[in-house]
């Protein structure tokens, strides 16, 4: 298995079932509701995090129903802080189409988040796990958390790679550590496969962050589905920010850490800024992380039997450092 679309068509049965449970809880008499509810799940997302759940627990042989649902919850929890990012942000675009506070304001898109929120943690109580429900509330609040670290490091020029990886960590990984290690709970993974696998998510997540703040600078607006650059105008710093501006001479650090500080970048400064992480191969070290992070996450999978299931998560290990979007 060479390509994701090969991964998403051995799952597509069970995606097929999320789509349907993902619509049927956005219904509501409160028309704002499902109407943003349907703008945001219909506009391109890749239901990643479905993907790797679905997949980790029929590897670890699940034959039941409930990882719809569990599947579900991660992708309520996924878009709602898309859509309360997206108004902390301010950004324009997302997954290549308007964001939906630029349509119906910032107030709808966060209280239509914390609905998302909510539907979330219903269909939790729903499967009656205490050990899912345990993984889960301590993901979001890692997510949540890592929202903050993030605000907190703008414009911080003096931000390390570890505190970095604390951000991606928490952030990014949280939630995807999350879905592989409920798939293996609800396969029932002895304790050595339960935690190859909840090891697997964390080094996808890490990769999937790492390989996304390459494609900031490098991508296009059409492929990435957002703001190129945007990182970068928001004061937010990444890892090939990070490696250039310890790699660089005195004069070009400067001219990195003024770029931080300036909340009104045109075009070309933000070429600049590229063209010099460039030169101290910003870029090529990020890359080089996310490729080491996909390789930790496909050595987790030796302790899992060989299947078409765990062929799919060593492509979706490769995909999350090959992707253009």
């Amino acid at each position: 298995m060479t390509n994701i679309e090969a991964a998403y068509e051995l799952a597509a049965e069970d995606l097929q079932a999320v789509e349907h449970e993902l619509k049927k809880n956005i219904e509501s008499s409160v028309e704002l509701i499902p109407t943003i509810g349907s703008h945001i799940l219909a506009s391109g997302g890749k239901r990643f995090r479905p993907l790797i759940l679905i997949l980790s627990a029929r590897a670890c042989g699940y034959k039941g129903k409930v990882h719809i649902s569990l599947s579900c919850v991660l992708e309520f929890i996924h878009t709602a802080t898309l859509l309360h990012d997206d108004v902390v942000d301010n950004a324009a675009i997302r997954r290549g189409n308007s964001s939906a506070h630029t349509i119906w304001g910032n107030q709808a898109s966060i209280l239509v988040g914390d609905f998302f929120f909510s539907q979330a943690f219903s269909l939790i109580a729903r499967a009656d796990n205490w050990r899912v429900l345990t993984i889960l509330t301590e993901a979001s609040s890692k997510l949540a958390q890592g929202e903050i670290l993030d605000l907190v490091k703008e414009m911080d020029a003096e931000c390390t790679e570890e505190e970095y990886l604390s951000i991606v960590n928490y952030k990014t990984a949280s939630l995807i550590e999350a879905a592989s290690h409920i798939g293996a709970i609800l396969g029932g993974a002895d304790g050595g496969k339960e935690e190859a696998m909840r090891n697997y998510g964390y080094n996808v997540g890490i990769a999937y962050q790492y390989m996304d703040d390459t494609l900031d600078y490098v991508s296009t607006e059409e492929e990435f589905g957002k703001t190129i650059g945007k990182d970068l105008r928001d004061g937010k710093i990444t890892l090939p920010l990070i490696y250039a501006l310890r790699s660089s001479s005195p004069e070009d650090r400067d001219s990195l850490v003024a770029a931080i500080e300036d909340d009104s970048l045109t075009e070309k400064e933000v070429a600049r800024v590229v063209a010099l992480i460039t030169k101290y191969q910003g870029l090529e070290y990020a890359g080089e992380k996310a490729r080491y992070y996909a390789r930790e996450a496909k050595a987790c999978l030796r302790a899992i039997p060989d299947s078409p299931w765990k062929e799919a998560l060593l492509t979706v290990a490769d995909y999350a450092v090959r992707r253009r979007s």
